[in-house]
């Protein structure tokens, strides 16, 4: 990375650490150890072992927690902790987890003494308050280890042998050192917005553990600590950028920010999944492939079941691993966490797994008339898509947002649209035609969940009227 490369002068190193720092709003800590783990395989065994070995307390932290074998072996490995005295707190996400794990999957922590906060479930006086997810997939032991990737709690990421699935290909870390205190900070705000107090115990292992330097963004609701990163590393990439996104929606001006480093000879690289839990946001993300191939970036989609990895290498220096999609939905509107690396060891680890991924990936390429795809290293052609049920519930509506987005610009003529927008703009205008011929036709059908959604607003705004009525003057002070 650009920080900490030799080719730039001392005064130059400091400025763009400064601009990294104060980008992702979070410092630059030395003196970690950092371990790449791959699949959920790897991360289900690491972290098994690291709860049953606990001594004093188990964080967990994760958007979905499944009730199937691989959820029920967590429950029951932290049920049996918590008898033997140790601290177990569990913050679970209630749109994650919805349809996927109850009350009732809970109860036997609980009836051990562990504890359990389902994070912002729909709540009366905020309509539209669950939205915002958490997002983050984190666990930390004894205050001394820590760990933080792609991969949910759910038998989903290993794959179906018997249907001839494979395994999603995820990405996570191992984490040692100063950086752990940090995590159990970052768990600490998702326990009390759950409405949890933890009991105040410190990190004991907050002395050097390795020598990899690197920044914890554990990013809240419009805190864009993520994004602010994302672009910067966009900015100052003077060699290579390699990008993995399990659901890639940019924003135009992230997409500008790729397309400009790749235009100054930066070798830009994208990979994604072949094959979506989520169909649509594939759809709308393919859309988008175009004005990144006219800039010279290389596309890529993966071959296996899923491609849920959220990865970043840049210059063989910097490289970045966590929770967050490159999309609004994690930039903006979710709690995700991260850790950016600035190692050459850790980089290039991770540009090797990069290098070996595009092995099992095809490229797409522009031709004349649409893309083409080139299978790299054979001649092997793409499985068949498998369809997969789950996932992250924001990723359709960050789809519906660049939808909307693409409308907005055609209607009120705020930007230049390209090729590449034809398409969401034909499936906006027929959306709207559908719409308009059930409102002819058969009114009734839209006025009826117009009403009730017009009534369920009006009662939450009349709650919060009344709960703001009722707050003492001052109690915000």
């Amino acid at each position: 990375m650009p920080a900490t490369s030799p080719l730039l002068s001392p005064a130059t190193r400091l400025l763009a650490e400064q601009a990294l720092s104060r980008s992702a709003g979070a410092p630059l800590l030395g003196g970690n150890a950092v371990q790449l783990l791959i699949d959920a395989e790897a991360h289900y065994a690491a972290w098994l072992d690291a709860i049953c070995a606990a001594q004093r307390c188990v964080l967990l932290e994760n958007y979905i927690i499944r009730n199937d074998e691989v959820g029920r072996a967590f429950r029951d490995a932290l049920a049996e902790r918590a008898r033997a005295g140790v601290f177990v707190a569990v913050v679970a996400d209630w749109m994650g987890c919805l349809g996927q794990s109850g009350h009732a999957f809970w109860q036997p922590l609980r009836a051990a003494g562990g504890q359990v906060r389902i994070f912002n479930p729909p709540k009366l006086g905020q309509p539209f308050g669950w939205i915002s997810r958490d997002h983050r997939k984190l666990l930390v032991v004894d205050g001394v280890q820590g760990f933080l990737s792609g991969v949910c709690i759910s038998a989903k990421w290993l794959g179906d042998t018997r249907r001839g699935v494979p395994p999603w290909r995820d990405t996570g870390v191992a984490l040692r050192g100063p950086v752990v205190a940090e995590m159990q900070a970052a768990f600490a705000q998702s326990w009390a917005e759950a409405g949890g107090e933890l009991p105040p115990f410190a990190a004991v292992g907050d002395g050097a553990a390795g020598d990899v330097a690197l920044r914890l963004i554990a990013t809240q609701p419009a805190s864009a600590g993520i994004y602010r990163l994302d672009q910067m590393i966009a900015a100052l990439a003077r060699r290579t950028l390699w990008l993995t996104d399990a659901y890639f929606v940019g924003t135009a001006p992230y997409v500008q920010a790729l397309t400009a480093a790749a235009r100054d000879g930066v070798d830009v690289r994208l990979l994604v999944p072949g094959s979506s839990d989520i169909p649509l946001v594939a759809g709308l993300s393919r859309s988008g492939y175009r004005p990144l191939l006219q800039a010279g970036i290389r596309v890529f989609e993966w071959n296996g079941s899923m491609l849920h990895a959220k990865t970043a290498v840049a210059d063989g220096q910097w490289a970045r691993v966590g929770s967050s999609n490159l999309n609004l939905a994690s930039w903006l509107s979710n709690r995700e966490i991260d850790v950016a690396i600035e190692d050459a060891g850790f980089a290039a680890r991770l540009a090797t797994q990069y290098e070996h991924d595009l092995g099992h990936a095809t490229e797409i390429v522009l031709s004349p008339r649409k893309h083409r795809r080139d299978k790299l290293g054979g001649a092997t052609e793409r499985p068949a898509r498998t369809r997969h049920d789950g996932g992250s519930s924001s990723r359709a509506a960050t789809g519906a947002v660049r939808l909307a987005n693409r409308m907005g610009a055609a209607l009120v003529d705020r930007r230049v649209l390209g090729h590449a927008d034809a398409g969401p703009l034909a499936l906006g205008a027929l959306a709207l035609l559908l719409l308009a011929a059930v409102a002819w036709w058969w009114p009734a059908v839209l006025a009826w969940p117009l009403g009730l959604l017009c009534a369920w607003l009006a009662l939450n705004l009349a709650i919060r009227a009344w709960r703001e009525r009722r707050r003492r003057p001052g109690a915000d002070n």
